[in-house]
């Protein structure tokens, strides 16, 4: 990734927790100090803004233009060919237009291919030193041009200096800024118009004008190709931020929902013990006042507990959970039991074959294995099994069509075992544009129980997804988690 010539600031640092100093320990006090350290504002000095203009950061595009090394390596022996040829082959054609020793010629081509060979790393010096090895070698040509008999030779810029600024132009347009490479192209332009123009020769064809023409194309395509790449990084970039985003939404409304499904759990039975607490005294005759007040404040406490769990759902729900308005939305939550389809009872184990049979309607040949009793379970372990298993055949039924499902079922005497597995598909898969976050959505709800999720695919090219969770709703961290029976081998 390109780190941009001119724009080089430093991240915001975090902002610090409102503590004294006097609570603080000194390992904390420490670890802040170093935070603050390395998340402080960077200013450039002066030699790092030099540095960057220079092209010591360069851009995706720039050499060694690849991560394989026998690519770079590739570029790096084109461009020392590149250079080798100018080198010779040029301090002949010097020698032979324009009547220079060998040794002045070859000195000239030479600067111009070390120019080319400095490029790959130091673009901004190797484009001053080229124009000035060419402003140089066109100086010392004119006084020759004038006794030459030969026909008329290209002055101020000979074929192989012409090549070789060419190649240090467009090395220069991938590392630099447009606004740099159009400075650079500026002063060469009005180089080559006070040589040409203003110096003058006799006896020469003019190439200042196609120069420059060429110039400006190898500026632009070199500039053309850096702002191709930086857009392709910026948008791998956007689409990784898209990607990030895309998933924190996904986990958000997941938490929501199971924060609603909790609420509603929880609040039947909060609501069943503040009315059994209301009613209790009128079942007894002359109750006592230490009982009155006991059963008062059990009511009590249930009303302050659903006013509570209704807050954290506001809070859930909430996109950012420190934003005044999660607490203010929560006292307009609706009530339990008044939100959309009030009377539908919360799934539970005893609708899994409901929920087999609308899976069986829709196309997918599904077999059922269950071992144990059902029974001491809490409402949000039904309720968290039976999404499991519901989320599990939604994938199935998405990604593998025509699949053959099994779905074991073990209740074991601390937990239940879930275990979805399918076949490969025998129709193609459609293409399906959704979050793809299911499993994510299975972990949170078996993770909010103390169990845990497995998915995998298997050796037949299908897919198996494993759950279990306690039977208390709550986790056991001094026992090992239970292996319930291994699903048979799908065709």
């Amino acid at each position: 990734m390109s780190v941009d010539p001119e724009n080089l600031t430093g991240r915001p640092g975090d902002a610090g927790r409102a503590t004294s100093p006097a609570s603080r320990l000194p390992s904390e006090t420490e670890t802040e100090t170093e935070t603050e350290t390395e998340t402080a504002p960077v200013t450039p000095s002066r030699a790092a803004r030099l540095g960057a203009w220079l092209g010591e950061t360069p851009s995706p595009q720039s050499p060694p233009f690849s991560k394989y090394r026998w690519l770079r390596l590739l570029t790096y022996l084109l461009i020392s060919w590149l250079a080798l040829g100018i080198a010779l082959a040029g301090a002949e054609e010097l020698s032979n237009s324009y009547g220079f020793t060998y040794a002045v010629a070859f000195l000239s081509t030479f600067l111009q291919a070390g120019a080319v060979v400095l490029a790959v790393r130091r673009p901004v010096p190797a484009w001053a030193l080229s124009l000035a090895a060419a402003t140089a070698t066109a100086l010392l040509a004119r006084q020759n041009l004038a006794s030459l008999v030969l026909p008329s030779p290209n002055w101020p810029w000979p074929a192989p200096i012409l090549l070789a600024h060419m190649a240090v132009f467009l090395l220069l347009a991938l590392r630099v800024r447009p606004r740099s490479t159009l400075a650079a192209f500026a002063v060469t332009a009005l180089t080559t118009y006070v040589v040409e123009g203003g110096i003058g020769a006799q006896k020469y064809s003019a190439t200042g004008p196609v120069a420059l023409a060429l110039f400006a194309v190898a500026a632009v395509i070199g500039a053309t190709l850096r702002s191709r790449s930086e857009a392709r990084t910026e948008l791998v970039q956007q689409t990784t931020i898209t990607a990030e985003e895309r998933a924190r939404r996904t986990l958000l409304e997941e938490r929501s929902r199971i924060a609603r499904e909790l609420h509603d759990v929880v609040a039947h039975h909060m609501s069943v013990i503040s009315i059994q607490a209301q009613v209790a005294p009128h079942l007894v005759e002359n109750p006592s006042e230490e009982l009155k007040e006991n059963l008062a404040g059990i009511r009590n406490n249930a009303l302050e507990a659903l006013t509570e769990l209704r807050r954290v759902l506001g809070v859930l729900r909430s996109e950012s959970p420190d934003e005044p308005e999660a607490v203010e939305d929560s006292t307009r939550l609706p009530a339990p039991g008044t939100g959309p389809a009030p009377d539908a009872p919360q799934p539970n184990l005893a609708r899994l074959d409901a929920l087999l049979e609308n899976t069986r309607a829709a196309g997918l040949d599904v077999v059922k294995a269950e071992e144990g009793d059902a029974r001491g379970y809490s409402p949000g372990v039904e309720l968290s099994a039976y999404r499991i298993v519901q989320e599990a055949l939604s994938n199935v039924l998405r990604h593998a069509p025509g699949a053959k499902v099994r779905v074991d079922i073990a209740h074991l005497p601390n937990g239940i075992y879930l275990s979805v597995s399918n076949s490969r598909p025998s129709r193609p898969v459609p293409p399906f544009r959704g979050s793809g976050h299911g499993l994510l959505g299975m972990r949170e709800r078996a993770a909010m129980l103390g169990g845990q999720v497995e998915a995998k695919p298997t050796r037949h090219g299908g897919f198996l997804v494993t759950a279990f969770l306690p039977r208390g709703g709550a986790p056991e961290p001094a026992e090992p988690g239970p292996t319930g029976p291994a699903p048979p081998a799908l065709p």
